[in-house]
């Protein structure tokens, strides 16, 4: 139970995205076809530019994707739409890993979860109070860091795969929500090939099996480890729906303020 509200958190957030850019895409979707020709119609997972992958089209301005989203949540993984980056090196991807883990809205994002766990007494093991507290919170930061390191640094190294998600920012709401879905199971490999994504999948139940050296032998079980498995892959789904709508969100809606 301890990722549960968590997921519900991220769900209810790329639904309520999701669902204001829906009308405004289903307004927008037919000047869209009308723009789009070529590879523009086909509408390729792998939009790209110029070799900086500094420069966005006008007509995808709203694909700009920014560092945060509404300005607090890490956004440091995800690429505007049609930029083409040069692929990441070990070290940066371990600093990719290192942004995301500790920066300070995590220690926030953490404590809520933590919080949360201890009013439904997840654990019962850890205990109410200050000392319950901490232990809950240590725990979820160590799973937060474990997925991360797993996800966007180990695995990602030893298979050369790209950890960043590539916004699409074309085509209809079953289209983009489909594609930023499938990108739990295909990414990017470092000579921007396509692959299965061996550091999404496997990384995170790496990462789910780690965590039983540290949590009480009653959620060391098959069972438990995959219930987090799933759901910390249920999490990133959410967080894929999010990073696709995001830049039609704060382009249209909050005029770029973000």
């Amino acid at each position: 139970m301890r990722n549960r509200y968590s997921l519900i958190c991220l769900v209810v957030i790329a639904i309520s995205a999701v669902s204001s850019a829906r009308s405004a895409l289903a307004q927008t979707a037919s000047s869209a076809r009308s723009v789009g020709t070529g590879a523009d119609a086909t509408l390729p997972d792998d939009p790209s530019d110029s070799a900086t992958g500094a420069v966005v089209p006008p007509s995808t301005a709203d694909g700009r994707q920014t560092k945060r989203i509404l300005g607090i949540v890490p956004n440091f993984r995800a690429v505007s739409v049609d930029a083409k980056l040069p692929p990441l090196s070990p070290k940066n991807k371990f600093k990719l890993m290192l942004q995301d883990s500790f920066d300070y809205s995590s220690f926030i994002y953490v404590g809520i979860i933590a919080g949360a766990g201890q009013a439904q007494n997840s654990y019962p093991e850890f205990h109410q109070g200050a000392v319950g507290y901490s232990r809950y919170y240590w725990h979820n930061f160590a799973d937060t860091l474990g997925g991360n390191l797993m996800t966007e640094a180990i695995v990602p190294t030893l298979t050369r795969e790209d950890p960043r998600y590539y916004t699409l920012g074309r085509g209809g709401f079953a289209h983009r929500t489909g594609y930023s879905v499938s990108r739990l199971f295909v990414t990017r490999t470092d000579k921007d090939g396509r692959c299965f994504n061996i550091s999404e999948i496997v990384g995170n139940g790496a990462a789910a099996g780690i965590a039983n050296l540290y949590y009480p032998s009653p959620e060391r079980t098959w069972t438990k480890t995959g219930q987090r498995w799933v759901t910390q892959i249920g999490l990133d789904g959410a967080a894929n729906l999010l990073k696709e709508y995001w830049p039609y969100l704060n382009s249209k809606l909050f005029r770029g303020k973000y």
